[in-house]
């Protein structure tokens, strides 16, 4: 039987980096970057048009844990209704995903004031654990117990790999906060592909860590003023190579592969950031059209209110878009009448007595998703 892989006690931060093979990649993934932050710096309010892929993120990190629920779905669920397919388990997954929008929202907000730190990581995993499965794993604490990873159910002796002990967590978690923190690294794409797999090596959490170290990637990036905001989504390619992504994080602490995990997570930002950039293109332009249209439709000085809710809720009921769209509400009601005749939005649900209607972006949705969907 294959041992497991234990964590790479005293090895962190890695001694020696292969610079000479990672210097091209780092080249293209800091121009990547610098092109899509090009981008988010030129689209007025950011945080409202890529709300879709933030969830798109969040649906595919979750993923990668094994949920199984789409965008459309949580979006649906969130608006209050009903999927013809959905089940208990996809209601529960859609819960953990609308989680951990809330938590990276917040630490959007507490990184204003405040450095990336395992105080910030505890409260994100409070807000990711709440009302969920592993919602009785301590939220907002660290283990005081071994964990491992593996099959489900297995035993510890037939794990794939098996994180640092509790003894020794304390001062892991201090070590990588000094060095997330720390102006040491030649470069910060560098820095935070081993602040990202030493995370998850540490695996501080009984649960939600693959969750916390996905989304520490956005904030390390805007953070370091690498990004002008923290718009940014790897889980993707991630989910892609999924099994290399977990054999890399093995390969670190058993063959000292701090080279080769860093090449891998290099690629990922070159090859996401251009996913990303053309998503975030493929959004802004229809966002134009879409305005141009309403307006045109409507003739109405609230055109522009309604197009950005229909971004920020790509799927929603109608009280929502009378009550939160910051339109007069029989304004309100005449513009939704509109968009629905016009084609504009689709009806997942039609309004029938004290039942609300619901309606779908669709045409959001399927650019978000990367293909069509509804």
């Amino acid at each position: 039987m294959t041992q497991p892989v234990l964590y790479h006690l005293g090895k962190f931060p890695p001694a020696e980096l292969n610079w000479k093979s990672l210097i091209p990649l780092i080249g293209k993934a800091n121009a990547g970057l610098a092109r899509y932050d090009g981008l988010l710096s030129a689209i007025p309010n950011a945080s409202v048009l890529l709300s879709p892929l933030t969830t798109q993120e969040a649906v595919l990190s979750s993923k990668i844990e094994g949920t199984h629920v789409t965008m459309g779905e949580v979006l649906e669920i969130e608006a209050g209704g009903e999927p013809a397919d959905v089940t208990q388990p996809k209601r529960d997954d859609a819960e953990e995903i609308l989680n951990y929008r809330v938590a990276l929202r917040s630490c959007v907000a507490e990184l204003k004031e405040r450095p990336l730190s395992q105080h910030l990581v505890r409260q994100a995993h409070h807000l990711l654990m709440q009302g969920v499965r592993g919602k009785d794993q301590t939220p907002g604490s660290f283990r005081t117990d071994q964990n491992w990873i593996g099959p489900k159910g297995c035993r510890i002796e037939e794990a794939s790999f098996v994180p640092i002990a509790p003894a020794q967590l304390g001062s892991g978690m201090d070590a990588w906060e000094a060095y997330m923190n720390g102006d040491g690294e030649l470069d910060p794409l560098v820095q935070l592909a081993i602040v990202h797999i030493e995370f998850e090596a540490l695996h501080p959490f009984r649960d939600g860590n693959g969750r916390l170290g996905r989304m520490l990637i956005p904030l390390f990036l805007h953070k370091k003023k690498v990004l002008s905001s923290p718009d940014f989504y790897m889980s993707g390619y991630l989910e892609a190579h999924r099994e290399t992504y977990q054999e890399r994080l093995r390969s670190v602490s058993r063959d000292d592969a701090w080279t080769d995990w860093c090449a891998f997570f290099l690629e990922g930002i070159v090859e996401q950031s251009a996913e990303n950039e053309q998503k975030a293109r493929a959004i802004l332009a229809l966002y134009e059209k879409v305005k141009r249209q309403v307006v045109d439709l409507t003739h109405s000085q609230h055109a522009i209110r309604a197009v950005d809710f229909m971004f920020q809720s790509p799927i929603f009921k109608a009280p929502d878009f009378t009550e939160k769209s910051a339109i007069p509400k029989p304004t309100a009601a005449r513009i939704l009448a509109m968009l629905r005749e016009d084609g504009l939005l689709h009806t997942l649900r039609d309004g029938k007595g004290r039942r609300p209607g619901i309606y779908a972006f669709r045409e959001l949705i399927n650019v978000a998703e990367g293909r069509r969907v509804i």
